[in-house]
């Protein structure tokens, strides 16, 4: 289900960007921006602090509606940091970039990918966990 899932968050969010409905702007990646290096704080604060025996939120791991509700969030923010992307790939192509940077744009776009579907099995698990 989670691989099925993410290749269908992939597709949709790749078509949402080449028909230009969801467009690129400066204040669109500012905003992405925060918010992931938001979370990514988010997340390094609770395991900087689980070394201290400091027990982690636990809307983290249980499929109550708060955790549910942050899964969906952190779903949907990996989902448009995929517009991100290929906006960046994007404009390096536009800018007759260098031929070693293709691997950098693949890379990140990989990265995004692993990231969307490991949120997508976490929401899953959350959901399955409610029966």
């Amino acid at each position: 289900q989670a691989v099925g899932l993410t290749f269908c968050v992939v597709a949709v969010m790749y078509m949402l960007y080449k028909f230009r409905i969801i467009r690129v702007t400066e204040k669109f990646k500012s905003i992405v921006l925060v918010a992931t290096l938001g979370l990514g704080l988010f997340y390094l604060v609770t395991w900087i602090l689980s070394f201290f025996n400091f027990a982690p939120p636990s809307f983290l791991f249980q499929g109550s509606a708060l955790g549910i509700g942050f899964s969906v969030f952190v779903v949907a923010l990996a989902a448009l940091n995929l517009i991100l992307d290929f906006d960046m790939i994007e404009q390096g192509a536009e800018m007759g970039a260098p031929k070693y940077m293709e691997w950098y744009g693949a890379f990140g776009l990989l990265v995004t990918i692993v990231w969307l579907y490991i949120e997508i099995l976490r929401l899953l698990s959350k959901l399955n966990s409610r029966d």
